[in-house]
């Protein structure tokens, strides 16, 4: 019997798929579960097109990540921040500071997505990857400057 998933179920699949299954296995546990639901022909397509639909909004987001990172290649953002003598700074740069003065620029840009190998706390020019999707990475320029 085949069923459609409206959870993840382990052993079986995820939310989405379309599985085949013992008969009693479906309408014993998973549909009396709410697990799943029978496939109709309906109901199939549906999950076709739904599949189509978040395929193809992917691949525009992909393309539209794959445009930012060849625009902020190249350009150079500046962090300000409270520094005291010899350029230490209070505190240190995070990714939320990185991400907020690229979002400054116009660039939303989250703050999970910079990644820092150890935290910036001096004044400077600093080298900064940005990890926008998955194959899609960037270097950028960050200068922490005095505020």
């Amino acid at each position: 019997m085949q069923v459609i998933l409206l959870q993840d179920v382990k052993g079986q699949g995820k939310k989405g798929e379309l599985i085949d299954v013992n008969e009693g296995y479906a309408r014993n546990f998973l549909i009396k579960k709410g697990l799943a639901e029978v496939a109709t022909a309906n109901k199939i397509n549906d999950l076709k097109q739904k599949k189509a639909s978040a395929d193809f909004h992917k691949q525009e987001e992909l393309k539209a990540m794959r445009a930012m990172a060849a625009e902020i290649k190249n350009k150079k953002f500046t962090v300000k921040i409270k520094a005291g003598q010899g350029g230490r700074v209070f505190g240190s740069v995070t990714g939320a500071n990185i991400s907020d003065s690229l979002k400054a620029e116009g660039y939303d840009v989250d703050k999970k997505k910079v990644v820092l190998s150890s935290p910036i706390k001096a004044l400077g020019v600093y080298d900064v990857e940005l990890k926008l999707a998955e194959g899609i990475a960037v270097v950028v320029k960050i200068e922490v400057a005095e505020e």
